[in-house]
C-alpha cells in the first residue's frame, strides 16, 4: 500500500490504528518531494525538525497519550505564514535571509493538533500573482503538465498537494490565490469568510481582503483542516467571535431541496467550451439529486476586478511601505542617506509585480486621485457585497466556474499583464464581498487538464458549501 495514495482523514485512521508511523510518513513526503523537484513547488524543507517531531509523536502514541486530531501528519504551509524558526520568504529577494520570530495563529493551531509542518511553499512574490511565476526562486510547475503553470499565488502549496509531497497545506486568497491553483492543479481549496481565519502572523498583502484556507485532495480533509484553523483570535482585532460549527457535520446529508444560485454574469463569452460544457453537467446533476436552480442576478460583476486591482494594490502600497531596509530584510550596501537607502533596498528587493502595484496604490491613494479610484470603489465594493447579500437570500449556494480556462502555458501571459489579471475574473468578486468560496474539480478538458468548480456561500455558511461539495465528490469518485 502506497500511503501517499491516502487522503489525510484515511492517513490519521491508519497513524491511530498502529498500521503506519509518523516517521515513515515523513520519510515517505521527503522521498516523494526528492522525485519531484522539479516543480519547484517547496522553498525550504525541515527534515530533521520533522523526524524529530514525528519521533515524539510516535512515542506518544504508543504510550496512550491523548494527541490531537492531526498528530503525526505532514503538512505545508505558504511561505507567507510565520514559523517559528524557519524562513519566512515571501518568495522574495527582499526577505530570502528572514527567520520567523514567532508563530502564525494558524501554524500555532496546526502545532497545538500536532500536525507536522515539513515544508514552506513557493509562491507570487508577496502573493501578487496568478500563476506562480513571480516568486524570485523561480516558477512553480504544474504537477499534472510541467510546461503549464499551477496558478497564482498559492500555487507551491496546490503543486505540493496533488504531487503528493504532503497530505494538505495553507494557502492564503486575496482574490482568488487558493481556489485558482486549486482549479488549475485538481485540487480542493476554499476561501473561507472574511474573519473566520486569524491572520496574525501571515504577511500582509491587501488586510482588508486576506483569508487564509487549506487546500486538500478531498472535501472532507478540507473541512477537518478548517476546524482546526478556525476561530476567534484576540491577536487579530478582524477575527470574528462568531462560532465554529463543526464542518464535517453535515457532509452525508445530500443536496435534496437545496437551492442553487445560477447568476448568468458568471456564464458569459468569456469561458472556454469545455469550462461552459463542465459546469452545465454539474449543474445537470445536482437537479437530478433534488436540488433546485434558481437564476439570480449579479449586475455589478464585471466591476469587481477593476475594483479589486484598485483596493488590493492601495492596501498593497500601504502594507508594504514597512519595507525599508533599515530593521530587517534586503539592505543595500551603497547609499548616500536615508532616501537613498529606502530607494535602492526596495529597488533591489522587491520585483516587477510588486513594484507594478505599490505604484498602482500609491497612485489611487495620492492626493486629487483618492476620491476618483479609492474612494470610488470603495462605494462600488458596498454595492457588490449587497447583491451577494440578496442573490443568498434566495438560494442556499451559487455555483459558477473557477476559471474561464484551464492552465495556461508557461510564460503564455507574462508580458499581458491585462490577460493574467483577467484570469481572476470569477474569483475577484468573492473576496469584495467577504462571501466563502471553495473550489473543487469538475470535469477534465480533451488534454486531461482540471476544470474547477467554484461554490459559494451566505458569510459564515462554510458547512453547507461543504455538503454541497461532498455530495458531488462522493457521486464522482470514479474522476470527472
Amino acid at each position: 500500500m502506497n500511503y501517499l495514495d491516502c487522503s489525510m482523514t484515511e492517513v490519521v485512521e491508519l497513524l491511530n490504528s498502529g498500521k503506519v508511523t509518523s516517521q515513515e510518513l515523513v520519510k515517505l513526503c521527503f522521498e516523494r518531494i526528492a522525485e519531484t523537484t522539479d516543480l519547484n513547488a517547496l522553498n525550504s524543507t525541515y527534515f530533521d525538525m520533522a523526524m524529530e517531531r514525528a519521533k515524539q509523536i510516535d512515542m506518544a502514541r504508543k504510550n496512550g497519550e491523548k494527541l490531537g486530531c492531526l498528530a503525526g501528519v505532514p503538512i505545508v504551509i505558504k511561505d507567507n505564514i510565520n514559523f517559528l524558526g524557519t524562513k519566512t520568504t515571501c518568495a522574495s529577494k527582499f526577505l530570502e535571509n528572514f527567520v520567523s520570530p514567532y508563530n502564525a495563529t494558524v501554524a500555532q493551531k496546526l502545532f497545538d493538533e500536532g500536525a507536522i509542518i515539513i515544508a514552506k511553499a513557493n509562491m507570487d512574490e508577496f502573493a501578487m500573482g496568478s500563476s506562480s511565476e513571480n516568486s524570485a526562486f523561480g516558477p512553480v510547475k504544474n504537477p499534472i503538465d510541467t510546461y503549464r503553470v499551477p496558478g497564482g499565488s498559492s500555487g507551491g502549496s496546490a503543486a505540493t498537494v496533488k504531487a503528493k509531497q504532503c497530505f494538505a497545506s495553507l494557502g492564503t486568497d486575496t482574490g482568488g490565490s487558493i481556489r485558482e491553483p486549486s482549479s488549475f492543479c485538481g485540487v480542493v481549496g476554499i476561501k473561507p469568510t472574511y474573519g473566520r481565519v486569524s491572520r496574525y502572523g501571515v504577511v500582509a498583502f491587501a488586510s482588508s481582503l486576506d483569508q487564509v484556507g487549506p487546500l486538500t485532495r478531498t472535501v472532507r480533509d478540507n473541512a477537518v483542516l478548517l476546524n482546526v484553523i478556525s476561530g476567534r483570535d484576540e491577536m487579530d482585532m478582524t477575527s470574528s467571535t462568531t462560532p465554529v460549527p463543526d464542518f464535517t457535520a453535515k457532509l452525508e446529508q445530500g443536496v435534496k431541496g437545496i437551492k442553487i444560485g445560477v447568476a448568468k454574469q458568471f456564464y458569459t463569452d468569456k469561458l472556454s467550451a469545455e469550462v461552459r460544457e463542465s459546469l452545465e453537467k454539474a449543474l445537470a446533476w445536482y437537479k437530478s439529486q433534488g436540488a433546485e436552480l434558481v437564476e439570480v442576478d449579479l449586475p455589478s460583476l464585471d466591476t469587481a476586478l477593476a475594483v479589486y486591482y484598485i483596493i488590493s494594490s492601495a492596501e498593497a502600497a500601504s502594507n508594504l511601505a514597512r519595507f525599508d531596509g533599515v530593521k530587517y530584510g534586503t539592505r543595500a550596501n551603497n547609499y548616500q542617506d536615508i532616501v537613498d537607502l529606502y530607494f535602492k533596498s526596495r529597488t533591489q528587493g522587491f520585483g516587477k509585480e510588486v513594484k507594478r502595484r505599490i505604484m498602482l496604490g500609491n497612485y489611487v491613494l495620492s492626493s486629487g486621485y483618492y476620491d476618483a479610484f479609492y474612494r470610488k470603489a470603495k462605494r462600488v465594493q458596498k454595492v457588490i457585497r449587497k447583491e451577494f447579500e440578496d442573490a443568498l437570500s434566495k438560494c442556499d449556494v451559487l455555483i459558477s466556474p473557477t476559471t474561464a480556462t484551464p492552465a495556461f502555458k508557461l510564460g503564455e501571459k507574462s508580458n499581458d499583464h491585462v490577460a493574467m489579471y483577467l484570469t481572476d475574473i470569477f474569483t475577484v468578486p468573492i473576496n469584495i464581498a467577504g462571501v466563502p468560496a471553495l473550489s473543487m474539480p469538475c470535469g477534465k478538458n480533451a488534454e486531461g487538464l482540471p476544470i474547477g468548480m467554484q461554490i459559494i456561500g451566505k458569510h459564515f455558511d462554510e458547512q453547507t458549501i461543504y455538503q454541497v461539495a461532498n455530495a458531488f465528490e462522493q457521486a464522482h469518485k470514479e474522476g470527472v
